[in-house]
């Protein structure tokens, strides 16, 4: 794979927690393609990982596409999102793949989907995102 804008950045801890790995990234295509990974700390009582978790991975896939799309000039916070879990989610790796649905001058549209390692799809969410300069976010001025 080819350098990308996250190399240079530093991985906030939510990501950490979550084993984050930047696995492809298409920045004209507006599609990334993310790895995770969920121990036991992620299980609930039915020893499935927990939806909250599920959702912050779909999150920290759809977040890191638009960043991408932008060349790292623009973060997006979520502020709606929709989140179906199709089945349950067992401890192990993830992948998230992501892509931007379209990207307006306040408001972007995003979609995340999340495949468990035999590449079945565990939960996908659709996302409103508030388009801001990542300088505020990155503590340029």
């Amino acid at each position: 794979m080819s350098p990308s804008i996250f190399e240079n950045l530093p991985m906030p801890p939510s990501a950490r927690l979550l084993g984050w790995t930047l696995r492809a990234v298409d920045p004209e295509a507006g599609t990334i393609e993310v790895g995770f990974s969920a121990d036991d700390r992620f299980l609930n009582p039915a020893g499935t990982v927990q939806g909250g978790f599920l959702a912050a991975m779909l999150d920290d896939t759809q977040g890191p596409t638009l960043f991408a799309k932008t060349g790292g000039e623009t973060y997006a916070p979520t502020i709606d999102f929709n989140i179906a879990f199709i089945k349950p989610a067992w401890p192990g790796r993830f992948i998230g793949k992501g892509r931007v649905v379209n990207l307006g001058r306040t408001i972007a549209f995003t979609e995340a989907e999340l495949f468990d390692e035999a590449g079945e799809l565990v939960a996908r969410g659709t996302f409103s995102n508030r388009v801001m300069r990542s300088g505020r976010v990155l503590g340029e001025s």
